[in-house]
């Protein structure tokens, strides 16, 4: 246990306050009630270091957020219809406010005033905590430390800051950066030396997240070290290694700025004409502002710490941030890697607006790259999502018409029907957009209530247990099916089309069974299920007591979510593989899913990246290809300029990236 602190040498100090600024400040707000609108987004309630004036500052906010005035006759009734009047001084208490405070002039001022003190009281709590966490003995010194430096870090980050600026700021300091652009430098952001690449990209932007993507052997590391090392040149450089040691990394740079291969390297077979480079190559990088750290699966959160105080260090200068690699990174311990990739992918754009500095994050691709012929890597390779066939039908939430899915390619902000899995409530979902993925193998899959779809080996279905792909799943898995559908042809529920009377007459035994705990119909009514859903008879899932009788179907969880929710779970009857076709998919930002083919289908993640650049070397698919030497840089998204192809010329033994000479 922590060791009590003793602070009775400080007894004698009030914490820092400032009373009579907040006087003034409530006093203004009731004079004049527009005057709230200058403070409301800067000062919190809890700044307020007299407990009366926080509840009469929380009153008035009410107010101004319901669009009633703030004067002093509208608050004392809200406080006193609350039994709150008598709590903060009486009517006499707010009169008295009132009569002090001259105008509302300086009320923004005064704010400042207030928030300076209750800044300072966080500090000493901090402070506080920190003194504390230094007792805890029995917990790591590294996790104590980190601890107490995001202590004040949060200190920092609580700061209210005002995020809108009007245009005419934001147009002089445009100006200002056009006139002290040199004119003899075409590139607006931080060139890479790679001559080609900086035309078209204009150099990596400041706050700019760029995902360097590819199969493995394509060059990844090697093609992103050789940016950092250029970059180094004029900046400081910062690089996660994931994956490799820092030792490995340094030899790769050793290896290309020495010109030796890097197994001779590693082998230690150095030739006696090979030591003179290999010095100064050793003097010129020890020299280079580049910072490595190997730790494995940091976090973000982590990273920005570390980040903010090398960036401190070096003069709040920082040319490039590299993460090698995306997929190795820790996230949230969620079981939809897909989503939690996507949230560190937005995680990495803020940290990159947050400290104005490019992150390259180095990804794989998918392996459905090996399945196409031509195996230049697409945008749909990096989504980590399977695909449809072109005629698989959506549902489209507005006109309740079922679309192809082919025919929404090229379309934007439509709205789509998915599941709330939260909820299991259907909500209506606006995908951003629709895009065909190449041709691919496909399987078909078929439920016992005849939902089929033909999809790819990698594409998510929702079941019993998560997001699962394809091809993790088997016959009697069960997947999410919506109970109804509004469309235009009036199917209202399931058993409108689904059920028979030989359905309903076996629903009616399997009741009497459920109510008779015989367990022996239960095992051996395939599909038992699939009738209550396939009735609509929520009731009977509701009455009876499932328990131990029917565990072995489904546990008691999944079978109140699926009586309470929009779904039922339909068992997969077969998989089949159904050759190739031409394949498409949906982003739907909100709730990552939406319905096709009356299936709840995992939706694609769109990429947060600005820059997006896959790499392709044509020699290790085709050893005899007229391009050996060369290496594509894909530059498949750009946010704010072209899309295109680069090609350099690559140096396999030296894992070296150089600029191609154009003949």
């Amino acid at each position: 246990m922590a060791q009590e602190l003793d602070f009775s040498a400080f007894s004698y100090s009030l914490p820092p306050q400032n009373v009579d600024a907040e006087e003034s400040i409530l006093g203004g707000i009731m004079l004049d009630s527009e005057a709230i609108a200058r403070i409301v987004d800067i000062l919190p309630p809890e700044a307020f270091y007299i407990d009366a004036h926080k509840e009469i500052y929380k009153a008035a906010l009410v107010l101004y957020s319901q669009g009633q005035p703030t004067d002093l006759m509208s608050v004392t009734t809200w406080l006193y219809d609350r039994e709150l009047l008598e709590r903060i001084g009486g009517q006499s208490k707010l009169a008295q406010l009132v009569d002090r405070t001259v105008s509302a002039v300086n009320i923004d001022r005064y704010a400042k005033l207030v928030i300076d003190k209750y800044q300072r009281r966080q500090l000493i709590r901090a402070g506080n905590e920190i003194v504390q966490l230094g007792y805890e003995t029995s917990t790591d010194l590294e996790i104590v430390l980190d601890k107490a430096e995001q202590t004040v870090f949060g200190l920092s980050q609580s700061s209210p800051k005002n995020t809108l600026t009007p245009i005419s700021e934001t147009l002089i300091q445009t100006f200002h950066e056009i006139q002290t652009r040199d004119p003899d430098v075409a590139l607006p952001g931080i060139a890479s030396d790679f001559y080609d690449l900086d035309a078209m990209t204009g150099g990596f932007q400041r706050s700019d997240l760029v995902i360097v993507a590819g199969r493995p052997s394509m060059g990844k590391t090697s093609f992103a070290l050789g940016i950092a090392r250029n970059i180094s040149e004029n900046l400081p450089v910062a690089i996660f290694s994931l994956e490799m040691s820092k030792e490995q990394l340094v030899q790769r740079l050793l290896a290309s700025e020495a010109g030796i291969e890097s197994n001779y390297l590693r082998a230690g077979r150095i030739s006696q004409n090979q030591w003179g480079p290999l010095s100064h190559a050793l003097g010129t990088l020890s020299e280079l502002p580049i910072f490595i750290d190997d730790a494995a699966n940091p976090t973000v959160m982590q990273m920005r710490s570390q980040l903010r105080r090398l960036q401190a260090e070096q003069a709040g200068k920082l040319g490039l941030i590299l993460i090698d690699y995306l997929q190795l990174m820790e996230g949230s311990g969620s079981e939809n890697r897909v989503q939690e990739l996507s949230r560190i992918t937005r995680s990495l754009k803020g940290l990159a607006r947050e400290l104005n500095v490019p992150i390259i994050a180095l990804s794989q691709l998918s392996r459905g790259v090996e399945a196409r012929n031509n195996k230049r890597p697409m945008m749909s390779d990096l989504r980590e999502s399977g695909c449809l066939s072109g005629d698989s039908l959506v549902t489209l939430a507005d006109s309740c018409t079922k679309v192809p899915i082919r025919e929404l390619v090229g379309k934007s902000c439509f709205a789509v029907w998915a599941l709330n899995t939260a909820t299991m409530k259907l909500e209506r979902a606006v995908a951003s957009n629709a895009f065909c993925t190449g041709v691919k193998p496909v399987f078909r899959l078929e439920t016992a209530l005849g939902r089929t779809i033909r999809a790819t080996a990698n594409h998510q279905f929702l079941t019993l247990h998560g997001w699962q792909r394809l091809d993790h799943l088997r016959e009697g898995s069960r997947l999410a099916i919506p109970c109804c559908l509004p469309s235009s042809s009036q199917e209202q529920t399931i058993d409108a089309n689904s059920a028979s009377s030989t359905t309903l007459a076996r629903l009616i035994e399997l009741s009497d069974a459920i109510n008779n705990n015989n367990n022996q119909f239960l095992a051996q009514t395939p599909g038992c299920l699939e009738l209550i859903s396939a009735s609509s008879s929520r009731e009977v899932i509701r009455s009876s007591q499932l328990t131990a009788s029917s565990s072995q179907l489904i546990d008691s969880n999944k079978i109140n979510r699926q009586a309470d929710g929009d779904i039922y779970w339909d068992s997969i009857t077969s998989i089949e593989a159904d050759g190739t076709a031409e394949v498409y998919d949906l982003t739907v930002p909100s709730l990552h899913n939406f319905i096709a083919n009356s299936i709840v289908l995992h939706n694609s993640i769109e990429q947060d990246a600005d820059l997006v650049m896959m790499l392709y070397r044509d020699s290790y698919y085709n050893p005899d290809s007229p391009d050996r030497d060369v290496a594509e840089v894909i530059i498949a998204k750009h946010r704010n300029g072209p899309t295109g192809t680069v090609k350099l010329l690559f140096k396999p033994e030296l894992t070296q990236f150089l600029n191609l000479a154009h003949q």
